[in-house]
């Protein structure tokens, strides 16, 4: 019999092969949870937190195209790739190490690919994805060096021998729970869509009304009437251009802004959470978030919109100097994170943020974080579903009246 992991009792290469697809098992759960969590809360109330700082974050990864192959989440196939490490540990056979070898050098290739995906095209890592990523090299690492197969010549030919029959039943059990998920994801839109959408809508005219900031800024990124309160929905947003979470309800309201075309208004009020300029909260998350606020002020009323989408379709570039500086010399405004009238200006406007009682123990004013959204005279912090975000402005066409509740709300989609 040749040499094996596990075919030669617990010795220590076969105990770090369990724990090794345990922990694979493990972090593909939570990458699901996430998943799920971020794309389909169950409550306006509740949402996931994996954001330790904006690169070591989840927000990226939650919603990209990538995040899932027709509703299926991508955790769920690295919970099957887990399950047989684990399956061959406990059952052990030459024919499922065999296959365990293949898969585990093509699941190494693919994690590589999706870490290198994540960090130049999204400048962020998902925790959880990354710990996986982190066991699948490991589970590969243990195959290749203890592994069946070592007297074969080739390095290709040892690692292309799974069992065509091990690979069969596997293709089987794992496109039939990717039908499972597909139908789940499939029900969960579906709810959000429907009653989840109405409770948000019922939640959301339980809040009491806040006062707009005392200064509305007049920098909007979407203008429907001449003035400000003309218009049904009106939208002041706390905005940062290097926030990720920004980026999502830039991306949300593009879309609503065409479905409610002509009933909307947004006042982009610049919070970002950088501390060379926002003396209202003590965050440092967004190095460059000052610098191209201002230059997108400096640009002026009448080009604001425009200067607005250009930046945040340019997210990752727009974390660059160079990048920047090429913005400001397009619009004609080289020196506008020298200005102080532009400084002053942003600085008043970010100060507004003080003017709103505690949302959270750890800061002093409810102006905290970003995005956070004043929507006809009621708080939202953070991010919600575009579903229940359509399903809000509608109720506010159809002028529906609110009971008092809550004080605020908040929400991350993660």
């Amino acid at each position: 019999m040749p040499a094996s992991l596990t075919l030669n009792g617990w010795r220590r290469p076969r105990v770090a092969s369990l724990l090794i697809g345990l922990g694979m098992i493990g972090a593909s759960l939570l990458t699901i949870h996430h998943f799920f969590a971020a794309n389909f809360p169950a409550s306006i109330y509740a949402g996931s937190l994996c954001d330790i700082s904006a690169f070591f974050n989840c927000n990226s990864s939650a919603f990209a195209p990538i995040a899932q192959l027709g509703g299926v989440p991508l955790g769920y196939f690295g919970l099957m790739v887990g399950a047989l490490v684990v399956l061959g540990t406990l059952f052990p056979s030459e024919t499922l190490e065999r296959t365990n070898l293949f898969l585990a050098t093509f699941n190494a290739l693919g994690v590589a690919g999706l870490a290198v995906y994540s960090v130049f095209f999204y400048g962020s890592l998902c925790i959880y994805c990354s710990v996986y990523w982190l066991f699948s090299l490991a589970s590969f690492g243990v195959f290749w060096r203890w592994g069946v197969g070592r007297e074969v010549p080739g390095q290709v030919a040892r690692l292309l021998r799974p069992s065509l029959l091990v690979l069969a039943v596997y293709a089987v059990v794992l496109a039939s729970g990717a039908f499972g998920y597909a139908r789940f994801t499939a029900a969960i839109w579906q709810a959000q869509t429907g009653g989840e959408a109405a409770r948000v809508v019922r939640e959301y005219f339980a809040l009491p009304h806040v006062a707009w900031p005392s200064t509305i800024s007049p920098f909007w990124s979407v203008k429907s009437t001449a003035r400000f309160e003309d218009a049904p929905i009106r939208i002041v947003e706390y905005s940062d251009f290097l926030c990720s979470d920004c980026l999502m309800a830039f991306r949300q309201l593009q879309v609503l802004k065409r479905e409610f075309a002509g009933k909307l208004n947004i006042a982009f009020q610049p919070f970002p959470l950088e501390a060379k300029c926002n003396r209202v909260v003590d965050k440092n998350k967004h190095p460059g978030a000052c610098d191209v606020t201002d230059i997108a002020l400096a640009a002026g009323l009448a080009r604001f919109p425009v200067i607005h989408d250009e930046i945040f379709s340019h997210f990752q570039q727009a974390k660059t100097a160079a990048w920047r500086e090429a913005l400001a010399r397009r619009y004609g405004v080289a020196g506008a994170t020298a200005d102080t009238a532009v400084q002053g200006l942003a600085r008043r406007l970010m100060e507004t943020g003080k003017e709103y009682e505690k949302t959270s123990e750890r800061f002093p004013y409810g102006i905290r974080s970003t995005p956070t959204m004043i929507i006809n005279n009621r708080l939202i912090i953070g991010t919600l579903p575009t579903a229940q975000m359509r399903a809000i402005f509608q109720a506010l066409l159809e002028q529906r009246e609110g009971q008092a509740g809550q004080r605020f709300f908040e929400n991350w989609v993660r």
